[in-house]
């Protein structure tokens, strides 16, 4: 019986120091972000705080896919 293949941010979750604070980091800025969307009013501070968390949650999106280029890039060890 053939296995699927898993993905490279499932191995990464599993094995990565690095890649499971990013990923720990970008869930925190999205709960933040619904946070500041289902308030009533947004202040022009919510306003900017949104869109820096957006900006935060993107750039740790980019580099996380960087660490799963890197490993889809990594050619597999065989073993013998």
């Amino acid at each position: 019986m053939a296995s699927m293949a898993r993905s490279p941010r499932d191995i990464l979750l599993e094995t990565d120091a690095e890649y499971q604070r990013l990923a720990e980091q970008h869930s925190k800025y999205q709960a933040e972000l619904n946070r500041i969307s289902t308030a009533t009013y947004l202040s022009s501070e919510d306003l900017l705080e949104e869109i820096r968390l957006k900006k935060l949650k993107l750039h740790i999106k980019d580099e996380m896919e960087v660490l799963a280029a890197r490993l889809r890039s990594t050619p597999p060890k065989r073993t013998q």
